[in-house]
């Protein structure tokens, strides 16, 4: 017998009924060749019973059909009860396709509602775009190829949560001349883990916003620099290694994008993932920040000049001392040798935490505690 696609849906009970009719064959007697209760075929027929797999079988061996012809007579039947399609599902579907949507709404970066419709417009919101169809516009420019890269909704949903609070700030009109000068207050805090804390006040009065928001799982991003209306230069930082070496590090890297004015023209954001990488696909602008980032924790004449005549013997004896004499954290000289030797277990005890000691006194955003 072929399978048959039925013009109507019908319950699997009315086939089975006119197979029965067919044969000339009595409930009873399909039951005694099923070797089951004659009560399973009465409920089938009467589709008070579904069928399932193992009757699927069954039935297919008595009537010469497939097991397959019964389950979809089966799954017809089933999806023609459901009168009232749940339209929601599906763009439910397409908002958490588009977004991190449970991460965002767990940190409170979108306000949570049971209607489909208001939430949607309260992603649209926070993106800035007209519906849900639409590309966010804040464009992004990744640092390992020469062409735009798409961020992941990870990185670009972690972007805009910058671009929001930094659109909050109040602070002076950034000038250049005073952030090269910020450069030398901010030399000055390296020997010591808590005068991070100062950061955020000299970046603000040279008119640089400086916000730090943590990192969402899978963004392996850094930190980010953009400018508000061409005018405002904006740092993201995420925190994400938690060691002083880490922190000026990626802090310098960034500062030297605004002092480039990287991105200003095209209105892009620079997004910097795995800092201080120096493998030879990195744009020169990445190359660049690279080495103001390394100089600025140790000054790279002093550093060559330390390498060259203690190799291969880098004590911890002599890395101290070394430290002591150039007047920085011991931190930041074993940050460096590590980059320099590929040994990133190299004295990490002295890679002292700093998160702690920023956090307070900056825009920030996430760490147990999220913002408004």
């Amino acid at each position: 017998m072929n399978a048959r696609t039925p013009a109507e849906v019908f319950p699997p009970g009315e086939f089975l009924r006119e197979e029965l009719e067919a044969r000339g064959w009595s409930q009873q007697e399909l039951a005694d060749i099923l070797d089951r209760p004659a009560r399973l075929i009465s409920e089938l027929i009467a589709g008070k019973r579904a069928v399932t797999p193992e009757t699927a079988k069954g039935l297919a061996d008595a009537f010469g059909t497939s097991p397959d012809y019964w389950m979809n007579l089966e799954s017809q039947y089933q999806l023609s009860k459901v009168k009232v399609p749940n339209e929601n599902v599906a763009r439910k579907a397409l908002l958490y396709g588009k977004f991190p949507v449970r991460e965002m709404l767990r940190r409170g970066w979108v306000r949570v509602s049971e209607n489909v419709e208001v939430l949607e417009q309260r992603f649209c919101d926070f993106f800035r775009i007209a519906n849900i169809h639409a590309e966010p516009a804040l464009l992004h420019s990744a640092k390992k190829t020469h062409a735009v890269e798409e961020a992941t909704p990870i990185q670009l949903a972690w972007l805009f949560r910058v671009f929001a609070m930094a659109s909050e700030q109040k602070i002076s009109a950034y000038s250049r001349p005073k952030l090269i000068a910020a450069l030398e207050q901010l030399k000055a805090l390296i020997l010591s883990p808590e005068e991070a804390r100062h950061v955020p006040r000299i970046l603000a009065e040279a008119g640089v916003r400086l916000v730090f928001v943590e990192p969402l799982a899978g963004s392996k991003m850094d930190g980010a620099c953009f400018w508000l209306d061409d005018q405002k230069p904006v740092i993201g930082m995420t925190l994400r290694f938690d060691r002083i070496d880490n922190f000026w590090f990626v802090l310098r890297h960034e500062i030297e994008h605004v002092l480039r004015e990287d991105g200003k023209s095209e209105g892009r954001a620079i997004i910097d993932t795995d800092v201080g990488d120096s493998k030879d696909e990195l744009l020169e602008c990445e190359r660049l920040a690279n080495a103001a980032g390394a100089d600025f924790c140790v000054q790279t004449g002093e550093l060559e000049n330390f390498i060259a005549r203690v190799q291969p013997y880098f004590s911890e004896e002599k890395v101290l001392r070394f430290a002591q004499r150039i007047n920085v954290h011991p931190g930041l000289v074993v940050g460096q040798l590590q980059r320099r030797l590929g040994r990133h277990d190299f004295l990490r005890k002295y890679q002292v935490k700093v998160r702690s000691f920023v956090v307070p006194s900056a825009d920030a955003d996430g760490w147990g505690s999220f913002s408004d």
